[in-house]
């Protein structure tokens, strides 16, 4: 049945192409930036596709031509080492997904199914600190990292935000509860512990709100700057988005290379693209799984 085009009709698909394409500009934006030569940056700069596109931007910043060569193409002969601060980037997010992602879960379901005194004062505690601003923590940790000779580690860059967020604990508290309790004394009649019940039976049906919980966390501790450029100092542990702002300090003082910084930031883009197209299809079969609609 061929659906008619109504003025309401008509005004929602007008306001959603038109956030589409405020939200996609930018990163598009981005893209043709990296693909323009740096001597074409500002004298073609109204088209929406660049006269003269090249890759020299992404080569110049991964370090794959000479520096006379990177200089020629308008940059100042900066490299990103991509490889090692992606892997460093990496193991800095992929941490604090995983573990914090556990730790969230056996605290929302102890908030939803354990009974021990305090628990309603507790959460209540955990809901309040979601009014807390992230920056307000920011020196105290710092303080306590740098007093457990922790700076230019990566135990002191995961430190603060290994174990849980208020949000993530509502959020999967709030999901277990709406789990049927019959399911969880089913599986005590089976002879299951309160761990195996937890393990083996919940973790299983809430793979949709884990997966989202381990998603957001991945892109948020992937663009993660503030932090690690205080306490990630060194090359050892720098990540990806810090090295962009070491690259950009490395361009010359008249102009910023900013070809080679959208390059560059293109690149980092990849990973976390790859990663929503990989959970996102993971995530639709686990709300199907588990049957939320």
């Amino acid at each position: 049945m061929k659906r008619r085009l109504t003025p309401g009709r008509l005004l929602a698909w007008t306001a959603l192409i038109a956030f589409l394409v405020v939200t996609i500009l930018p990163f598009y934006w981005m893209v043709r930036t990296a693909l323009t030569p740096a001597a074409d940056l500002y004298t073609d700069s109204a088209g929406l596709v660049p006269q003269h596109p090249t890759m020299i931007n992404f080569w110049r910043v991964l370090g794959l031509v000479d520096d006379r060569t990177a200089r020629e193409a308008g940059g100042s002969g900066a490299k990103i080492n991509f490889l090692r601060y992606t892997m460093n980037s990496l193991i800095y997010c992929g941490l604090i997904a995983t573990v914090q992602t556990f730790c969230c879960a056996m605290a929302g379901y102890a908030f939803a199914r354990l009974r021990f005194p305090g628990r309603d004062l507790v959460f209540g505690a955990v809901v309040a600190a979601l009014m807390v601003p992230p920056i307000f923590t920011l020196l105290p940790n710092f303080a306590l990292v740098r007093q457990f000779d922790a700076i230019d580690t990566y135990a002191g860059m995961v430190a603060p935000s290994l174990l849980m967020t208020p949000f993530a604990v509502f959020f999967l508290r709030q999901f277990f509860l709406s789990v049927p309790r019959e399911v969880e004394e089913a599986a005590v009649i089976d002879g299951a512990s309160r761990w195996g019940i937890f393990w083996r039976v919940i973790v299983p049906m809430s793979r949709g709100p884990l997966i989202t919980i381990a998603l957001t966390t991945s892109v948020w501790a992937w663009k993660d700057y503030l932090w690690p450029l205080l306490v990630g100092r060194g090359e050892d542990n720098r990540v990806l988005t810090v090295a962009l702002g070491v690259f950009l300090q490395q361009s010359p003082n008249t102009q910023p290379d900013w070809t080679g910084l959208m390059a560059g930031s293109t690149l980092s883009v990849l990973p976390v693209l790859l990663l929503l197209i990989f959970l996102g299809k993971r995530l639709v079969q686990s709300l199907n799984f588990t049957g939320i609609k």
